[in-house]
Formats: C-alpha cells, sequence, structure tokens
C-alpha cells in the first residue's frame, strides 16, 4: 500500500496505467480515491493516474486539525514531488476543485490542464461550517448519511445503483472526524473567488444540473472569470459517479 510520510500525517496514493500523461484525481469531502473507478477504468489506458486519500480520509492519517486550503495543496506538491511528477493534468471534485484552483493560482507551472467539477471558488460559509464543525464533533458522520446521499445523488440513481451508492456513503461515514473537521476549517477559510481570474490554465468546469451544493452558475463563474469551459451533466453533486460515461467523454474530449 503506497504511502508517503509527511510528519504528521502519511498519504495514501495510487498510480494506474503505464504511460501517457500524467492525470491526477482530487477527492471531494468525505469519499476516498474509490470515487473515481470509473474514471480510472475508462482513462488509465490513456493516461498514467495519480489519485490519493486526502488526509483523514482513506486510508490516509488524520493530522490535529484544523487545516487551510493551503495544507491540502502543499500535500498534492509534495505527492508531485515524492513521484516525480514535474506537470500533471489534474481533475478535483467539490473541495478537490477548491485544491485545484489553489494550485493554478499559486504552483501553474506544475498543472498541465484542469477539470474543476461541482465546486465553487467559495463553497458554504463560514458558519455553515462551523455548525457541520460541531455536530460532527458531537455526533460523529453518521447522522448526515442519508441527507448526505440525498445532496450526492439523485432519488432514481440511489434507486438503480443501490451497491454503488451504499459503498460510497460506508466510505463517508468511516471518514475520521479530524480529518472531516479539518477539512472543513479550510473550507470555512477558503475564498479564491478575487483570484479566479488570475488562472490561466487551461480550465475545464463540469457541473450537475441538479447539484444542491454547487449548482451551475458557481461552475459558470469559474469558467467565465478565466476564460474557461462549462458543461453540465445530468446529477447531483458526485456528477462523476451519477453520468460516469458522459463525464469520462467531456474530460477526455478535454484533455486530448
Amino acid at each position: 500500500m503506497p504511502m508517503l510520510e509527511r510528519g504528521s500525517h502519511a498519504l495514501h496514493y495510487r498510480v494506474d496505467g503505464g504511460q501517457g500523461p500524467w492525470l491526477t484525481f482530487c477527492n471531494s469531502l468525505g469519499t476516498d480515491l474509490h470515487m473515481w473507478d470509473a474514471q480510472v477504468a475508462a482513462l488509465s489506458t490513456r493516461f498514467r493516474v495519480l489519485r490519493y486519500d486526502r488526509r483523514g480520509h482513506g486510508k490516509s492519517s488524520a493530522s490535529p486539525p484544523p487545516y487551510a486550503l493551503a495544507d491540502l495543496g502543499d500535500d498534492v506538491l509534495a505527492l508531485l514531488d515524492a513521484l516525480d511528477i514535474e506537470r500533471t493534468h489534474y481533475c478535483g471534485l467539490s473541495i478537490g476543485g477548491l485544491v485545484a484552483q489553489w494550485l493554478a493560482i499559486h504552483s501553474p507551472q506544475r498543472l498541465d490542464r484542469m477539470a474543476v467539477c461541482a465546486t465553487a471558488s467559495r463553497i458554504g460559509s463560514e458558519e455553515s461550517w462551523s455548525l457541520r464543525i460541531a455536530a460532527v464533533k458531537a455526533q460523529g458522520l453518521a447522522p448526515l448519511r442519508e441527507a448526505t446521499a440525498e445532496r450526492w445523488f439523485g432519488a432514481d440513481f440511489r434507486r438503480r445503483a443501490t451497491d454503488q451508492v451504499e459503498a460510497i456513503l460506508d466510505s463517508f461515514v468511516a471518514t475520521t472526524v479530524p480529518g472531516y473537521v479539518g477539512c472543513c476549517a479550510a473550507l470555512a477559510g477558503a475564498d479564491l473567488r478575487a483570484a479566479a481570474g488570475s488562472i490561466q490554465v487551461p480550465l475545464l468546469a463540469i457541473a450537475g444540473d441538479e447539484d444542491p451544493v454547487c449548482p451551475p452558475a458557481d461552475l459558470r463563474a469559474i469558467a467565465d472569470a478565466c476564460g474557461g469551459q462549462l458543461r453540465t451533466l445530468p446529477g447531483r453533486h458526485l456528477v462523476n459517479v451519477e453520468s460516469a460515461d458522459a463525464f469520462n467523454k467531456v474530460l477526455l474530449d478535454f484533455l486530448e
């Protein structure tokens, strides 16, 4: 099990595919690297795919919270350095899309093309994340399972893909409390709206047409700010899972 030791925590990562340009995937809050299984199956014949568990998620250990967005961006740069990856395409969803924007602003020389999915330059508010942190510290993640399912997937998909949905929700509930609340703190403090216009990395924004967390208008704002492209697909927040085939085609067309 490949792990990168970072002192305060260790990052679990995985590489698939043996040739082609690098493509790095960055997860949403409360998921592990398996949220990208459908993308890896479709794209690893054309790219060397790097994915990893964010600190405190999946098989990665948690450093003491709170975290800042820069901490999460530094984890990515440390992984790229450790694997001798000079440049990579990058695809991030939700908080992963915020990390992608942070990298494009602070380390654009490491990115070729980037896809930001179901995200925004500012997600939620400091107050909303503070309330989430307090609730999770008091009760853990299990009470959030049902509401998370409704935010992440449409009702029809939940009926059609019960096993897949339940596996992702199991991963959500298994996320460590320190890792989850640490990332909530990063979201509470992350506001890249003023800097998004400085992004010069070629950008594709992908929205779920019924996403209640980051609606298409949030993705349009990012694309408009930096001259990027916008594509809207059927689905809610985890649009890469709910519309996997369409997502893979849109992403591949953009990267190639």
